[in-house]
């Protein structure tokens, strides 16, 4: 088994890199997802995070409002941080009953995105991260993701530097290119990861 880390700026495009891993035959484990999973209603990590955040943090259904959670943790580091002492352990856990999960000769692809903000990257046999410019960053969450340019950078501004993610790469993915030109430069890196996991 080949363990990937995949991690990349908001906007980067690290979630278009990792359904083309998927289309090769990658074994996804997508920690936004699980994160979404551990905080669904009556669950304890839903439980939790009220407990921490208060019923404002709840929409009429019941379910997390997250924006609202949003608006809080964003704007204010410590707030951030309780978030994430409740659920990157669920996460954690979460992810290592699928990893176990997979065969020995799986390439099992983690997409976090938080990777080099929590120093995760010894938990990998390598670190992809998928890169691109500031500017293209910004450009895709305003035109693509309809963000305010002011949300886009606090969003930016609270993950992780470029440089500090381009610190732990054993392989990085530049994706200020069109999708044809991304494919081609993620196959050329599946093919790596599949004669690395086949060497394993």
């Amino acid at each position: 088994m080949l363990k990937v880390g995949l991690t990349g700026g908001i906007g980067a495009g690290k979630s278009e890199v990792s359904r083309l891993f998927v289309e090769h035959g990658a074994v996804l484990i997508d920690a936004d997802r699980i994160a979404r999973e551990v905080v669904e209603p009556g669950t304890p990590g839903l439980a939790a995070v009220v407990e921490a955040f208060g019923p404002g943090v709840l929409a009429p259904d019941g379910s997390l409002d997250r924006p609202a959670l949003g608006a809080i943790v964003f704007a204010d580091a410590d707030r951030l941080a309780v978030l994430n002492s409740i659920v990157h352990p669920l996460v954690g856990a979460r992810s290592a009953e699928l990893e176990a999960a997979a065969t020995d000769e799986s390439v099992v692809v983690h997409d976090v995105p938080l990777l080099a903000e929590n120093g995760l990257a010894p938990l990998y046999d390598l670190v992809v991260v998928v890169d691109a410019s500031p500017e293209t960053q910004l450009d895709r969450l305003v035109r693509l993701r309809g963000m305010s340019e002011e949300d886009a950078r606090a969003r930016m501004a609270a993950q992780a530097t470029r440089e500090k993610r381009l610190e732990i790469a054993d392989i990085v993915i530049d994706n200020d290119v069109p999708l044809d030109e991304l494919r081609r430069r993620v196959d050329a890196v599946w093919a790596d990861l599949a004669r690395r996991a086949a060497a394993a």
